[in-house]
């Protein structure tokens, strides 16, 4: 993946908002690239580096998680019917106000979020939560303002295929044996027609 500094048109302001707060002495900048990615599969590990489980000095109670880039969020991808049917909820403290909204509204609205939102929400619900949240620097296209900083691209694992449990193993091979009964007995039906057919046809002596 090529993290070649592109120039940034969107809100710088909003785009390094943050990063004076953070002790950058010895983090790493990591870059995610999202397109093409499933977003849990992705924000899974976005949170084990943004805590810094990935380091052999981890600690609970320590904040060593590099800064996180994540790139192309617009182009992240989902399973299943994730798009219709997963929706955000959110109440504003008034009566009957519960208000929600659908992936695809959000993806449309502001992509950026359903990785944010995906990557807390598997985070720990301490006081690190707040701290953790400003090393994500999450942008909808390939553009970004780090182009200075040392980047270093985030190889995502390959997928494991896990395999196929003995019960459902079992299910498959009794549907595909019952298949093949059920054409062996198409075949032996359509032999016994044709057979009956060349014996009604032959002239009678």
């Amino acid at each position: 993946m090529s993290v070649a500094p592109q120039a940034f048109s969107g809100n710088l302001k909003k785009a390094v908002a943050g990063i004076r707060r953070i002790n950058l002495e010895g983090l790493r900048w990591r870059v995610f690239d999202a397109k093409g990615q499933v977003l849990g599969r992705l924000a899974s590990q976005i949170s084990t580096v943004v805590q810094g489980k990935d380091k052999p000095t981890y600690a609970p109670n320590r904040d060593d998680g590099d800064i996180c880039v994540i790139l192309n969020a617009k182009h992240i991808a989902v399973t299943g019917r994730k798009l219709t049917d997963k929706f955000y909820r959110w109440h504003t403290g008034y009566i009957g106000h519960l208000k929600e909204r659908s992936l695809k509204d959000q993806m449309a609205k502001d992509p950026t979020e359903v990785i944010r939102k995906a990557v807390l929400r598997m985070l720990p619900r301490n006081k690190l939560r707040d701290d953790r949240d400003l090393k994500l620097r999450i942008f909808p296209d390939s553009e970004h303002p780090f182009g200075d900083k040392p980047l270093q691209p985030y190889v995502m694992p390959p997928r494991q295929v896990r395999e196929m449990r003995p019960r459902a193993r079992r299910a498959v091979i009794r549907a595909q044996k019952k298949a093949d009964q059920q054409q062996q007995g198409v075949n032996k039906i359509s032999k016994g027609k044709k057979r009956d057919e060349t014996h009604n046809s032959q002239p009678t002596a």
